[in-house]
């Protein structure tokens, strides 16, 4: 286990992580949590007190990663942008499951099903993460009808989160 403080940032202009949240995790802090391993994988401890399992770090060169903050992990910490934050992480074995919902939905699809599972196991677990982010089984099912016709569109996960951006901004 490593343990560190933390400053909570937000990226500008970063392609698919535009506006995000996160914390930096240094190269010594990651070589000591996983030593050797320059690829993402999951982690689990606490923000603060808040406790958080199955998140996935991810590296930004020279040994370094980054923990994405997401929408639940802030208001867990009630912390935003600039804050400092107590960390506690170690590595996660525990394999996480694929939304069940969002396999079913991906069923109706051949052409969004065959390019679901071809991606990384990592890619697929960020889309069933969004999923299972939604605080309404209303939401969920809004969110698999996106996942499926932006698949069909052969459009990526960052390139759907800025196409709902624009249309919220038009509203």
């Amino acid at each position: 286990m490593v343990q560190f403080t933390a400053i909570i940032q937000k990226f500008g202009e970063k392609g698919d992580k535009t506006g995000w949240t996160y914390i930096e995790l240094p190269a010594d802090l990651a070589a000591e949590l996983n030593p050797g391993v320059r690829k993402s994988y999951h982690v689990k401890g606490l923000l603060d007190k808040h406790p958080i399992a199955g998140v996935t770090i991810l590296p930004m060169g020279g040994g370094s990663y980054i923990l994405p903050i997401n929408a639940a992990m802030r208001k867990g910490v009630a912390k935003k942008e600039g804050a400092m934050l107590s960390v506690q992480l170690q590595k996660d074995d525990q394999p996480y499951e694929l939304n069940a919902l969002l396999v079913e939905g991906l069923s109706e699809s051949d052409k969004a099903n065959s390019i679901f599972f071809a991606m990384p196991r990592s890619h697929q677990n960020i889309y069933s993460k969004y999923i299972d982010a939604a605080k309404t089984p209303a939401t969920q099912q809004k969110r698999i009808i996106q996942i499926v016709i932006l698949l069909e569109r052969g459009l990526s996960y960052g390139e759907m989160l800025r196409e709902q951006a624009a249309q919220n901004r038009q509203r």
